[in-house]
């Protein structure tokens, strides 16, 4: 569950000069019953808004992610499609890293906690106080190796594991829309 309520981010944002919008806790809402693993990018909310019978603009979800990744309340995620992903930002001791295939987007999730005592040592080295540690590794998963990434596979080719993982997320946001409904 995450650390950020209605309440705290309310407290969070007024502390700062801004507002607790009704469109700011409809995207908090998102990220904490998004199913975990998941990320989300500016457009992939925008269309789970706009199911969900919400009107808001995408430029509004740019600007509110934006805001809430600068507060650290999400983590900004750079993944293999070009463009920014966003997740919750849990307490640092629940971070974690992804694997990612750059032919079908594939992303899994993994803790270490060597990488996380090498991001500690290092900040602490410098005189800093760590935030955050992030390690994107990126890959080939073995269905695309084995169907002969890079000369046959057609353009937006999807492993079966991706295609499975995209069924079950719009199973999630449908039934979630249709219990708020």
């Amino acid at each position: 569950m995450s650390p950020h309520t209605s309440a705290s981010l309310k407290a969070l944002l007024n502390k700062r000069g801004f507002r607790l919008t009704p469109q700011r806790q409809t995207i908090l809402y998102v990220f904490q019953t998004l199913p975990q693993g998941n990320h989300l990018s500016a457009e992939d909310l925008h269309q789970i808004l706009r199911r969900q019978g919400e009107r808001i603009s995408l430029s509004t979800v740019y600007r509110t992610l934006h805001l809430m990744a600068y507060m650290g309340i999400l983590r900004e995620l750079e993944l293999a499609e070009g463009h920014k992903h966003y997740e919750l930002n849990s307490p640092y001791t629940e971070h974690h890293h992804h694997l990612v295939c750059v032919q079908c987007n594939q992303t899994i999730e993994f803790k270490s906690d060597l990488i996380d005592r090498i991001g500690t040592r290092q900040a602490e080295a410098e005189g800093y106080h760590l935030l955050d540690c992030q390690l994107t590794i990126y890959g080939i998963c073995p269905e695309a190796m084995q169907r002969g990434w890079s000369r046959t596979l057609p353009e937006g080719w999807r492993c079966s594991q991706s295609q499975q993982r995209l069924q079950r997320s719009d199973r999630d946001s449908d039934s979630d829309m249709a219990s708020r409904g």
